[in-house]
């Protein structure tokens, strides 16, 4: 009967509550599209309203209600990726991530499980957990003999699958918010950019043929800063979750090498 000498999970917990952050990244975005961008000194006679604007706050301002949604991607992306390098750097632990693989490789080939277990308790991170249930399980197999050696195998397998299996919420945790706003991003600007063309369509059917150039460039100006807006947002969006997505990887890689190594060894000295 197979025997489960893995270290009871523990729940994983930290970063950012997406749902509060979000809440008040718009809230700040809005306080900043009113309070700074419809400053009335941003306008020709002070008019936000009508007057033509006198520098880039305003001519953002003139993107509509759309503009503090888009704004507030930006807030996001920038805000959960500070979130996520923080979390990778901290899964990564103390030292290179390189040398620590390559040192508990070593320490494999020699069959010094106890001082890699005490490199995992130096190194921390995502890695050390890993590798260090792994290598707990190692040395509780090896006095184990109610299993023959392919069982023991697959149940080192199987803690070393659970182990990552734990760390990869904690590295992955708001990276869909991430992503969405790259599909999204561009859908909330199209939005923007309907209404602004509305307002076109309305200047012109105005004044019995006669089109009204003011509301005209108006309405066309809405619907390519939104456009603007919501391209901008979405390449962020992309940009940074790329580069997030490729720092899991690496590390992944890295998890799952190194267990490699620990399946290796065990097979080969026992």
């Amino acid at each position: 009967m197979e025997k489960n000498v893995t270290v009871p999970a523990k729940t994983k917990k930290g970063g950012l509550n997406p749902v509060i952050t979000m809440i008040i990244l718009i809230a700040i975005a809005m306080v900043i599209f009113y309070g700074l961008f419809g400053q009335a000194s941003n306008f020709e006679g002070g008019d936000k309203e009508r007057g033509n604007p006198l520098n880039f706050l305003g001519i953002i301002y003139k993107g509509g209600v759309i503009i503090p949604f888009l704004l507030s991607f930006f807030f996001m992306v920038l805000v959960f990726s500070i979130d996520r390098i923080i979390a990778l750097n901290k899964a990564k632990g103390t030292g290179s991530a390189e040398k620590f693989v390559n040192d508990i490789r070593a320490l494999l080939n020699k069959n010094e499980i106890s001082k890699a277990i005490e490199l995992c308790d130096k190194q921390k991170g995502a890695i050390g957990n890993v590798v260090k249930e792994g290598l707990t399980t190692f040395k509780a197999l090896e006095n184990d003999t109610t299993l023959n050696k392919e069982q023991k195998l697959a149940q080192l397998g199987k803690t070393l699958e659970e182990a990552t299996t734990l760390e990869m919420p904690t590295l992955e945790k708001n990276m869909t918010i991430i992503s969405t706003i790259a599909s999204v991003g561009t859908l909330i600007a199209l939005m923007g950019t309907v209404i602004g063309m509305i307002k076109a369509f309305f200047a012109l059917g105005e004044g019995g043929g006669s089109p009204d150039a003011a509301q005209l460039s108006v309405g066309i100006a809405e619907a390519l800063i939104n456009t603007g807006m919501g391209i901008g947002a979405s390449a962020f969006a992309i940009i940074m979750y790329s580069f997030l997505t490729s720092k899991i990887d690496d590390l992944t890689f890295k998890i799952d090498e190194v267990g490699m190594s620990i399946q290796q060894s065990f097979s080969a000295h026992n």
